[in-house]
């Protein structure tokens, strides 16, 4: 697939045209963006569409020459580097250990992504795409498709919520009372600057379970599991509920609390498995990606836990 091809996912299918390419090409102006669309200049399925075209899951957005990336030097070491990080394969899809600190794809200031790298990686692979997203800061498993067939399988996978996927995430406070199942709705809004996050209360359902596993005086390491996936779902619901996700500089405390404390430099928030049946097998295929060094690290500064099993595998 050539780099100025841009597959719609499933977390922006239902998009108009012009809003999905403003959040890709985040340093063109607005009339800039239309001004392409009406000369025909961007394709959508290889049609001519209109600026308020709504986008579906699979799409194929082809951007003019013009604005065909080229990856900088560095791009053969990182490419070996990014090569160690993969987690599974077979013929039909890739699972990717993804770090934190590594956007999912380029876009914005960002140069290249986890899938470019990949993609530079194996110069002869033919398709290689995203199934979903993980936001920067988080790390873990990240599906990629490897056959058209494959992605469109997983972004419906993904709509009729076939797909489970689990988190580890350390939560400022004690949360008490077991099993918390958080049912509110969000909604994206816009914020100053270009930055753009995401409210609960209205907008679109959304619901996560949190189970507690291990607690300390003023933190809970809890397994989530969102049973939507909306953006930054377990960011908000976790901020929410009152008890924000150690770490996180847009949704949690920021200039005190437990994470400075730790020595946390890093959202606390981890894709530690993935369970769905496999397009092209039909078996089910469970992944499971092993907390990070520096999570771990935070952990053990902690000391033994208030209650939980010390010794129970993350």
């Amino acid at each position: 697939m050539k780099d100025n091809v841009l597959i719609v996912s499933g977390d922006d299918a239902g998009r108009r045209l012009d809003n999905f390419l403003a959040g890709r090409l985040k340093r063109m102006r607005l009339a800039r963006v239309h001004r392409m669309i009406r000369r025909g200049e961007v394709r959508v399925n290889r049609g001519r569409k209109s600026s308020g075209h709504r986008l579906r899951a699979g799409d194929e957005v082809r951007l003019p020459p013009f604005l065909r990336r080229r990856p900088p030097p560095p791009v053969a070491s990182r490419a070996r580097w990014i090569e160690q990080h993969v987690l599974y394969e077979d013929e039909g899809l890739l699972v990717l250990d993804k770090p934190a600190g590594l956007a999912v794809h380029a876009g914005g200031s960002v140069s290249l992504g986890a899938v470019e790298l990949l993609r530079a990686a194996r110069p002869r692979e033919g398709f290689l795409q995203l199934a979903h997203r993980l936001d920067r800061g988080t790390s873990g498993c990240l599906l990629l498709a490897r056959k058209p067939r494959v992605l469109n399988a997983l972004h419906k996978a993904f709509r009729e919520s076939e797909v489970r996927k689990t988190y580890i995430a350390l939560l400022a406070g004690r949360l008490k009372g077991g099993e918390r199942r958080v049912d509110l709705p969000l909604d994206r809004s816009r914020s100053t600057g270009s930055e753009r996050r995401v409210r609960a209360g209205s907008g679109q359902r959304a619901q996560t379970r949190f189970m507690p596993r291990q607690g300390w005086g003023e933190t809970t390491l809890v397994r989530a599991v969102p049973l939507t996936g909306r953006t930054h779902q377990i960011r908000v619901h976790a901020a929410a509920i009152g008890h924000p996700v150690l770490g996180d500089d847009r949704y949690g405390q920021t200039r005190s609390g437990p994470d400075r404390s730790l020595g946390l430099k890093r959202l606390f928030l981890h894709a530690s498995g993935l369970e769905l049946r496999h397009p092209l097998t039909s078996r089910t295929l469970r992944l499971h990606a092993t907390l990070p060094d520096e999570l771990r690290a935070v952990l053990a500064r902690l000391g033994p836990p208030e209650f939980g099993a010390s010794a129970r595998k993350t």
